[in-house]
């Protein structure tokens, strides 16, 4: 029987499929004609809904964010550092549910305004906390981008847990470094233990944001040291 045969085909269907099949093929495996054939219609079916594949990625990213927003409901957090730390641990993991996760989602435009919600609360609790507009803006920013970023790498190197692959090669890697010892020294901090890499540089980047946008901060005075 038709995938399809008793499910209506729209844009949410098909982005669902897409990012189910992404585990299997990877952002440049996926083509609208292998959805297509997921859904056991005719890839002209969907240029309907889709009239390329970038189309297809703000859609798949917009579910995403559909998720993302699920699993972490916009509530008002006690503490700024808090509420940024833990925004930022949903947004990664749920990045890394997908190979290629972070791809897909960077650089996208999502499809419709859902993702105000979450991002009007993030805001929301930077500003109760005493932050300006702008630095809330700038803050909840930097620590997005960082996320993004970081799981692209992240997942670029490996291990993937959807695809199962295996991590860089430490040992191989620092024996074409040998006459670079700090080099090759710092690629087990840099790409050992991605966990404990994420939340070591997230912890910089909040303080960070402490220290140079928060209420709290105070402005360097020329001729002086901090």
């Amino acid at each position: 029987m038709s995938a399809v045969a008793t499910t209506r085909l729209d844009r949410a269907l098909v982005a669902r499929t897409a990012l189910r099949l992404l585990n299997d093929v990877g952002l440049e495996g996926l083509t609208l004609r292998a959805i297509a054939g997921e859904l056991d219609v005719k890839a002209p079916a969907l240029y309907w809904h889709f009239k390329d594949k970038q189309a297809l990625l703000d859609e798949m990213a917009t579910e995403m964010m559909r998720r993302i927003t699920a699993d972490r409901p916009a509530v008002p957090e006690p503490d700024w550092r808090a509420g940024v730390t833990g925004s930022m641990r949903t947004l990664r993991g749920h990045l890394l549910r997908y190979r290629d996760g972070a791809k897909v989602y960077s650089g996208t435009h999502f499809t419709d305004t859902g993702y105000a919600v979450a991002m009007e609360a993030n805001l929301r609790n930077l500003t109760d906390a005493g932050f300006t507009a702008p630095c809330a803006a700038r803050a909840w920013f930097t620590a997005y981008t960082y996320t993004i970023g970081y799981v692209i790498e992240e997942q670029s190197m490996g291990p993937d847990p959807a695809t199962g692959a295996e991590g860089y090669d430490l040992g191989a890697r620092a024996e074409r470094l040998a006459d670079h010892p700090l080099a090759a020294a710092a690629g087990e901090e840099i790409f050992g233990d991605h966990d404990a890499g994420f939340e070591a540089g997230l912890a910089v980047v909040v303080a960070g944001i402490g220290q140079t946008l928060s209420p709290d901060a105070r402005p360097a005075t020329p001729g002086t040291r901090g």
